[in-house]
């Protein structure tokens, strides 16, 4: 087995997936490096991480947050890069083995398309670049023989499953969702939530976007998507179902009726861990299931009504094309606006069909396309609050 040292370079350092690889590669006992490490504009935790891990380089994606840093603590042996462009750049470091693309949003998109052009094995945490452009991306990889491994602790459980039978074996997978923290809501009261309220999550602590995907259930809209693409299956092949304690992952069924499940507490650190050390597996920094103790798990179907970005994912995984870009634009902006006090959370699905529905939809699109329509649908967001909820 090949022992040697992995180099990666980790987008989104300082973001909740970012600090969890960090703690995984901290106890990789040195498999691990943290060659580069790159964030939007938290300069203060991004040289900590620096001072901490020594990498070659660190990217302060936002120019004007790193002009306006002092960097004198930073250690001699780091390298400062600023900008975009560095994201990018070293993403494709021919000296990085694995890229880590944890940057929120469809901002994640760049690094995540820079690293497997240059056939880097990436561990994606960005569903985003694969909802915007799923079958781009997967194209590339496969032109560049690049790697695609999940870092989603959904996909993580969906890709670990499947290595239990042959793809073509595969019947369907069935992606699990604790519901949120209004699973059990009167949808008259939906319409009252607070953002104090949505951004308290019962089993994960992520940051606040994906924890108000995580409330709408537009989050398993969006991993429906991206498993869609990350492992080719018809869209008809992809089921959710509600598990409140989080201790079941995802499951895949199997031609046979067979259903192999991969379990364990709810803990990023070990899906990054496995994407970090796949195909071996190593010890483990996340806690384990104590089997000494009873516990229940609950599985119930999810209420399309009360979560209608359900319908939404499965409507945009049968279109493909533009439509994944559309609904990512609009989501992240109709987020945005929620937790600015513009918008009422039981507005943010509806808000993202409208938009949805109103765009010129185009079955195969380019990159450059599919990024200008991520861009109109942030902007028709903004207007249709604008001009409809004064």
């Amino acid at each position: 087995m090949n022992c040697s040292v992995r180099n990666v370079a980790v987008l989104g350092s300082t973001g909740s997936i970012g600090r969890s690889t960090l703690e995984v590669i901290a106890a990789s006992g040195g498999r691990l490096r943290a060659f580069a490490l790159a964030a939007r504009s938290n300069c203060r935790l991004l040289v900590e991480q620096a001072r901490h891990f020594q990498p070659a380089c660190i990217v302060a994606a936002d120019p004007q947050a790193a002009a306006a840093y002092d960097w004198s603590s930073l250690p001699p042996c780091t390298r400062l890069l600023v900008g975009p462009d560095a994201v990018a750049a070293v993403a494709a470091d021919p000296e990085v083995d694995i890229v880590v693309s944890a940057i929120v949003g469809s901002a994640g998109l760049r690094g995540t398309w820079a690293a497997l052009e240059a056939g880097k094995t990436v561990a994606l945490a960005n569903k985003e670049s694969l909802v915007v452009a799923g079958p781009l991306v997967t194209r590339l990889a496969a032109q560049r023989n690049a790697r695609l491994l999940p870092v989603d602790s959904e996909h993580s459980a969906v890709f670990q499953a499947m290595q239990a039978g042959r793809r073509e074996e595969v019947r369907r997978i069935v992606l699990t969702a604790s519901g949120g923290p209004f699973r059990n809501y009167p949808r008259e009261r939906l319409a009252e939530v607070t953002a104090a309220e949505a951004l308290e999550h019962p089993t994960w602590n992520m940051g606040p976007k994906v924890t108000i995907d995580s409330a709408t259930l537009m989050n398993k809209a969006l991993e429906i998507i991206e498993a869609r693409w990350l492992f080719d299956l018809a869209p008809e092949q992809i089921a959710v179902v509600i598990h409140p304690q989080s201790i079941v992952h995802s499951m895949v069924e199997f031609c046979d009726g067979s259903v192999i499940a991969q379990l364990s507490p709810p803990d990023m650190r070990l899906p990054i861990q496995y994407a970090l050390s796949w195909p071996a597996r190593r010890e483990a920094v996340a806690p384990r299931l104590d089997w000494a103790r009873a516990m229940e798990l609950s599985f119930e179907p999810p209420d399309l009504e009360r979560f209608a970005a359900l319908r939404l994912g499965q409507e945009v995984a049968r279109s493909g094309g533009t439509a994944g870009a559309v609904l990512n634009g609009a989501n992240e902006a109709a987020v945005a606006a929620f937790l600015e006090g513009k918008l009422g959370f039981d507005q943010i699905v509806p808000i993202c069909r409208r938009v949805l529905e109103s765009h010129d939809f185009d079955p195969q699109p380019t990159l450059q396309q599919v990024l200008a329509l991520d861009r109109w649908a942030r902007q028709e967001v903004s207007r249709w609050i604008s001009c409809c909820l004064r």
